[in-house]
């Protein structure tokens, strides 16, 4: 009935409603009869509730509703509906900055779509050119050297590859580390896997970090991968190198492999330069590193990243996501490696405005009555709320009572919560009004 029932919540989201009894659905007019059959009110064709029932039934993978509830799934709906309904909306909620692609994408974008190579399958290999040029600009920004069709795979954004990179790694009833909070790809991987996601809270008192060190041999034995976020979301936290070396030496001892996530690396503030985990030594034993251009380069729908690092482990990655996707449109490709060539220029501009936003949040928070800590990187402010005030319930006033869109800590795992999320993707007065708006929320709450 478990299973039968999400399936119902899904046919719901398409018109579907349940029943009285919770489980008889109607649809364009359909109603049960006591006889079991459906009464047909605004045409189409006779259903019986019992075929219903055995579809729900039968047709719903278990793993399904061993998925945690995603933290952008309702937002979007309900933002626009008071959107309509003429509220002024402030979305500080999702990462997906308001700016346009750079000019220089952009076109490079268009030159590659009148050429009819570009529409056709990229595969796994996709376009070399933009290997090429991943491997310049980790050449440029780290010093390190990668061979391109052999250590780099081009993704449809990092979440696909990250999520993907379970599958490659984990055989059923190894376990996974996932860092909590954090990004919902990870525990997704690691279920959809068959693993067991052992849950890494990330505590304010440990500056969260994940320390692997810590767990008893017996579980490292079981360990197949580990997830590593920094810096992070949604904490904005930052790793020092001696954390980095000894995670990495504890990976290369109990033969885990390592994703280490690193989309945010090019959005640091106060001279701090995030590192690659490449730059310490051993990692390409054990490491894959996923990197994405949708925050730093202001491309987020194009859906564009990239994985780098130690040949098999990159090997198992594009055999796994051959059976799964035809790899990221090859234009996307061709404007990418546009972008990487000129990272210095795109991500100096974008930085400039991310540290302006993260200022004038956090001066305008602190005023509003909120505690913040000023964060070294990320385009993330992580924001504690008063003891007793759950998150959703901060989360649901602000939007309803006064039109701001923010993240619940929860939404990131039940480690998150005394916390909420702010994205700095609008100008420094929406986010002045956004942080006034939440003030009044906090003296109501």
């Amino acid at each position: 009935m478990q299973y039968r029932h999400l399936a119902a919540q899904a046919l719901a989201c398409a018109g579907w409603a349940p029943g009285a009894d919770g489980v008889h659905c109607s649809y364009a007019g359909y109603h049960p009869r006591a006889d079991g059959r459906h009464r047909r009110t605004a045409g189409g064709p006779w259903a019986t509730t019992d075929r219903i029932e055995r579809a729900l039934a039968v047709h719903i993978a278990k793993r399904v509703g061993q998925f945690p509830g995603y933290p952008l799934a309702n937002i979007p709906r309900r933002k626009r509906e008071l959107i309509a309904a003429g509220v002024d909306v402030i979305d500080v909620g999702a990462g997906d900055p308001v700016e346009p692609p750079p000019a220089l994408a952009s076109q490079a974008l268009e030159e590659a779509l009148r050429d009819p190579a570009m529409s056709k399958y990229g595969f796994q290999l996709g376009l070399p050119a933009f290997r090429e040029a991943v491997v310049r600009y980790h050449q440029r920004r780290f010093g390190t050297a990668f061979d391109p069709m052999t250590e780099v795979l081009p993704l449809i954004g990092s979440k696909e590859g990250l999520a993907h990179f379970a599958l490659a790694t984990t055989n059923p009833g190894d376990v996974v580390i996932v860092p909590e909070p954090g990004y919902q790809c990870y525990i997704g991987g690691a279920i959809a896997s068959g693993a067991e996601a052992r849950i890494a809270p990330l505590r304010p008192e440990a500056n969260f970090l994940v320390e692997l060190g810590e767990l008893p041999a017996s579980v490292l034995r079981r360990i197949s991968l580990v997830y590593l976020n920094y810096p992070n979301n949604p904490t904005a936290a930052v790793a020092p190198r001696d954390y980095l070396e000894r995670t990495v030496a504890v990976c290369r001892e109990y033969g885990i492999a390592l994703a280490y996530d690193n989309p945010y690396v090019e959005i640091t503030f106060d001279g701090y330069r995030a590192p690659s985990i490449f730059e310490i030594e051993g990692a390409r034993e054990v490491a894959v590193e996923f990197h994405s251009c949708s925050k730093s380069f202001t491309v987020t729908g194009w859906r564009l990243g990239w994985a780098i690092g130690n040949r098999e482990l990159i090997a198992a990655l594009t055999t796994v996501k051959s059976y799964h996707d035809t790899g990221p449109f090859l234009a996307v490709q061709k404007a990418g490696a546009v972008l990487l060539d000129h990272a210095e220029q795109v991500v100096k501009e974008a930085v400039a405005r991310f540290s302006a936003r993260r200022d004038a949040a956090a001066a305008a928070l602190a005023a509003a009555g909120f505690e913040v800590e000023v964060p070294r990187a990320t385009l993330y402010l992580w924001v504690p709320l008063p003891e007793g005030l759950k998150s959703a319930d901060f989360q649901r006033m602000a939007l309803e009572e006064e039109g701001v869109v923010v993240m619940a800590g929860s939404g990131f795992g039940a480690s998150g919560e005394g916390f909420f999320r702010v994205a700095l993707t609008v100008g420094e007065d929406r986010l002045a009004e956004a942080a006034e708006r939440m003030g009044r929320v906090l003296a109501r709450a």
